[in-house]
């Protein structure tokens, strides 16, 4: 198999959804990413109500060649760890029905770290940081993202052998000083203060977990 993206937005479509709108951005030296939206309710996905939707932004073309070890001398074209990007975003409104964040501004920061593993050679894996040095989108308190477990949104995709898995990673928006605690004490750290005091990490206006106590 030489283009496993049908295969890949197909499982996106078997666990979120149809998408109701997409966008794609193409980088010098590598192919075209693709960045998909689907809507879901609190129930599930599908069927949206205005008032109650959570926004799932995915990553398509990120997994159509492996992620190199920028270590190795010559990059395998086809074993290799293999994934796409998830974010969730719980929608805004204010009191006169207007998106109180344009959180649409982040197709293409998305786009930008799904080209990274081609771009920059890096291997994206749970827990690892990703600093976009900008805001997720205009007034966003989040310029970093955390790489979270996968497997809870979107199952793992087999792909033929010898060819790896596709894995959709969901990231976790990161305040500043979030980001600089999690550099120090770990991933799982983080993951645990946020559970302990119940962030909603799709709120994109949310304040910063304690980091105190």
């Amino acid at each position: 198999m030489s283009d496993p993206l049908p295969l890949v937005e197909t499982r996106l479509r078997e666990a979120l959804g149809r998408p109701d709108a997409r966008a794609a951005v193409t980088f010098l030296g590598t192919g075209r990413i693709e960045v998909l939206r689907f809507l879901a309710d609190e129930a599930g996905t599908g069927g949206a109500r205005p008032d109650g939707r959570t926004l799932r932004y995915a990553t398509l073309g990120m997994s159509a060649e492996p992620m190199a070890d920028p270590t190795q001398p010559i990059a395998d074209p086809v074993r290799g760890p293999r994934a796409e990007l998830l974010l969730s975003v719980r929608a805004r409104r204010r009191p006169d029905g207007s998106p109180a964040v344009d959180t649409d501004k982040l197709l293409r920061p998305l786009a930008v770290l799904a080209a990274a593993p081609q771009v920059e050679g890096v291997v994206m894996a749970p827990g690892a940081s990703l600093e976009l040095g900008e805001p997720l989108w205009p007034g966003a308190p989040f310029q970093s993202v955390l790489v979270g477990q996968p497997g809870g949104l979107v199952e793992d995709l087999p792909l033929p052998e010898p060819m790896d898995p596709v894995r959709f990673l969901p990231l976790l928006p990161m305040r500043p000083n979030e980001a600089a605690w999690k550099r120090v004490h770990g991933a799982a750290a983080l993951e645990e203060r946020w559970l302990r005091h119940g962030v909603d990490l799709r709120d994109p206006l949310r304040g910063p977990v304690p980091l105190g106590d």
